[in-house]
């Protein structure tokens, strides 16, 4: 491998020659050998977007040139339009205010933006003019915030906003096929599938203004605090400017924290995002496990509904189909409420002026949003789109349920028309023959009362 050597305060290092990270990024790289799991692409655009940011800040201050200024946005704008992203290698289990990767980043804008001076206009370095007037622990907070409000923005909200729409559409569809309702697994009084339908659906509108609600919290950005919250080295006002410029790069309202000293060593923001996040994949883990049941069988299950057949069930038992999009929901679920845990525990760490378990949730947070948002899509178009009423075992099931039995009471009262469903179940009986049997009412009037379709 061709090489080339870089220097840092600790000495010379030899890196890659084909990369644009230097020193420090490549000590990281060989000291922190563990596992697999690099830094989400969403946080080095974040960063991208915020060295960027602050550039123009630290150009409009009179800290840094317009030459400078010019090579460092437009090498983030490449970083933006991913020309570059085989040059952040680091894993998400380094250092734990993310350090190395602020360098990763800072290191490969000034590489890059250096190519991008005219002869003459010197070198740019990556601390002193693309990390001017910021710190890995007031920078590395500011991108989880940005990466995380956009990702939800960008991804999880349209996927969510999708499923809405495919469930809306099938409560109208349905909103007269009468159904056999059921709590505790056992049956209760009838509904419309549409009814059914619309709980799914208020569910998931219930959770969307929760996760828009808990986002807006992630607008606050701890740009400006540098080192402790003190803002040491950084002009004043630089954290509100800075955040002023990436609202106008990104639409998004950003704004500086009011406490920078919190904003560093607290995430209780992302924290409160994610539960609502775990909310959703509660809410996501009851409609998989309703429509596997409803769909059960399909000849010795519910059989109340049909889903697609997307691929074979089994590779010993031919013709078997699977909720196979019901399962992968599930497994995000339980994925999301892991990530939770994690984050949590990681954001109880605060210690002092710091937290120093921010790759990991960091890392975590975007990857709940990610398979949230996957997952949602693809269950809405291989399942939820293609799922249907099988109307005729339904009716089926309405006139053999003994909880049609409940329409009786208000007119003999509850120990008789318990009774008669006791009595039916017992003999065999349909409801019907049952209350003749009883001569606790007439055919005329068990016919006048029993009407389902009254009892939704």
């Amino acid at each position: 491998m061709n090489e080339r050597i870089e220097r840092d305060s600790l000495g010379e290092v030899r890196v890659p020659a084909d990369k644009y990270w230097g020193a420090q990024t490549e000590r990281s790289r060989q000291n922190f050998r563990i596992g697999k799991e690099t830094m989400p692409l969403e946080l080095i655009y974040a960063y991208a977007e915020l060295k960027k940011a602050a550039a123009i800040v630290n150009h409009r201050a009179g800290k840094l040139s317009e030459a400078k200024q010019r090579a460092i946005v437009a090498a983030c704008e490449e970083i933006l339009a991913g020309q570059w992203d085989d040059h952040f290698p680091l894993v998400v289990w380094q250092t734990g205010s993310g350090t190395q990767t602020n360098m990763n980043v800072n290191e490969v804008v000034a590489r890059r933006a250096s190519e991008l001076l005219d002869e003459g206009e010197g070198r740019i370095h990556p601390n002193d003019d693309v990390n001017m007037s910021q710190s890995s622990n007031d920078t590395f907070p500011t991108v989880m915030h940005i990466a995380i409000f956009t990702k939800i923005q960008t991804h999880l909200l349209p996927a969510l906003d999708g499923l809405i729409r495919t469930f809306a559409t099938k409560e109208r569809q349905y909103g007269k096929t009468i159904k056999i309702g059921r709590t505790h697994l056992q049956d209760a009084t009838p509904l419309t599938f549409g009814q059914e339908i619309s709980g799914w659906r208020a569910m998931l509108d219930k959770s969307k203004a929760m996760i828009i609600e808990a986002s807006e919290k992630l607008l606050d950005l701890a740009i400006g605090g540098t080192a402790v919250g003190t803002g040491i080295n950084a002009p004043p006002g630089f954290g509100e400017q800075v955040a002023e410029q990436l609202k106008t790069q990104t639409g998004y309202p950003f704004r500086s924290s009011t406490n920078k000293f919190h904003a560093l060593t607290s995430h209780d923001e992302i924290v409160y995002v994610h539960g609502a996040l775990k909310a959703l994949a509660a809410d996501l883990m009851k409609i998989a496990n309703d429509i596997r049941w409803l769909a059960s069988g399909p000849r010795s299950g519910l059989g109340e509904i049909t889903i697609p057949a997307n691929e074979p069930g089994s590779s010993i038992m031919p013709g078997k189909v699977n909720p196979t999009q019901s399962e992968a929901m599930t497994m995000v679920a339980v994925q999301v409420f892991g990530n939770d845990a994690t984050i949590g525990f990681a954001a109880s760490q605060g210690n002092f002026q710091l937290n120093v378990f921010k790759p990991v949730i960091a890392y975590n947070a975007i990857q709940s949003v990610q398979l949230l948002g996957d997952v949602i899509r693809s269950f809405d178009e291989r399942c939820a789109q293609g799922l249907e009423a099988n109307e005729a075992k339904m009716k089926e099931y309405v006139d053999r349920s003994l909880m049609l039995v409940t329409a009786l009471s208000p007119h003999i009262g509850y120990d008789r028309a318990a009774e008669i469903a006791k009595l039916a179940h017992r003999e065999g009986l349909t409801l019907k023959e049952a209350a003749l049997k009883t001569g606790y009412v007439t055919a005329e009037q068990y016919e006048e009362w029993v009407r389902p379709e009254k009892m939704i």
